[in-house]
């Protein structure tokens, strides 16, 4: 199955009504899922030393959803074999006073991974193209009046491109998921939260009024991703009402990133190839 079939080309006006949020794609079960995902965290283990051992590049992650989409169970089972010193993790919740005194990306860039390491955002700076524009929050951000205007949106796209485009020249490759789930499968998991007593935690009121703006979310979702998806900063839309489905698309991505930046182990010098022997010899004689 090839990752380049979610992906979103650069300049590409997406409607998400296009897109099933039921796709299993060649993968018949979720015991077939489960085989090719362990398979998948074996290879990413890999690809990641190397990713620390050639350090000229970082591997940053965002992912964005509607609530319930399962954003938090595809991090924790996609990454689950990565080495967890080499992976950073961080999730963006409402902003600070103090963050609501510097511009929105603020935040955001003192959490990007550094080369050879990688970062996981669960959320992110399309928060601010996202939530902030549904809820018409931006009064909040102490913008200068002559910038809080029609064209605000238009410019934080701009804005976020020429970021994606500055992490992309110093090293930092971005990739953006949207898990993609349908209105009732959101339904069905709400459900479930309120039926099981281990998950009512996961419930909020919260939820249901955010699902009562689900047309303007996916409005916002569509300009965001259409806008913002470049050839070096892709958005996947990932099916994502089966999740077994869509983490072994999310890790099949993850793999053919990293594989196309043919990372390699430094190789030794000429003194240090020469030395090996001397150095074996030394550690022998102990």
């Amino acid at each position: 199955m090839k990752s380049s079939k979610f992906k979103v080309p650069q300049g590409k006006k997406v409607k998400l009504s296009d897109y099933r949020t039921d796709d299993t794609g060649d993968i018949e079960s979720k015991k077939d899922a489960s085989k090719l995902l362990k398979a998948n965290t074996k290879k990413m283990a890999e690809l990641q030393d190397r990713l620390y051992a050639h350090d000229r590049y970082g591997l940053l992650m965002v992912f964005q959803a509607m609530d319930a989409a399962g954003k938090d169970s595809t991090i924790k089972h996609v990454m689950s074999g990565l080495n967890p010193q080499g992976t950073q993790v961080f999730s963006f919740k409402q902003p600070s006073a103090e963050e609501l005194d510097h511009g929105y990306l603020w935040r955001i860039a003192k959490a990007v991974p550094e080369r050879g390491r990688i970062g996981i955002f669960n959320r992110s700076h399309y928060e601010d193209v996202l939530v902030v524009r549904v809820h018409d929050l931006v009064k909040f951000q102490k913008i200068p009046d002559k910038f809080d205007n029609d064209g605000i949106w238009k410019e934080r796209f701009n804005q976020i491109k020429n970021f994606e485009t500055y992490l992309y020249e110093n090293g930092i490759i971005t990739i953006k998921f949207f898990l993609h789930i349908s209105k009732d499968e959101q339904r069905k998991r709400f459900l479930r939260r309120l039926d099981i007593p281990s998950k009512n935690w996961k419930f909020s009121e919260a939820d249901l009024k955010e699902r009562e703006h689900w047309e303007d979310y996916q409005k916002c979702y569509e300009e965001a991703i259409s806008a913002t998806s470049t050839d070096y900063a892709p958005w996947y839309i990932i099916p994502a009402d089966k999740k077994w489905f869509a983490r072994v698309v999310v890790s099949n991505v993850i793999i053919d990133t990293l594989q196309s930046l043919k990372l390699m182990y430094p190789e030794l010098d000429g003194n240090q190839k020469r030395n090996i022997h001397a150095y074996r010899e030394q550690l022998m004689k102990e």
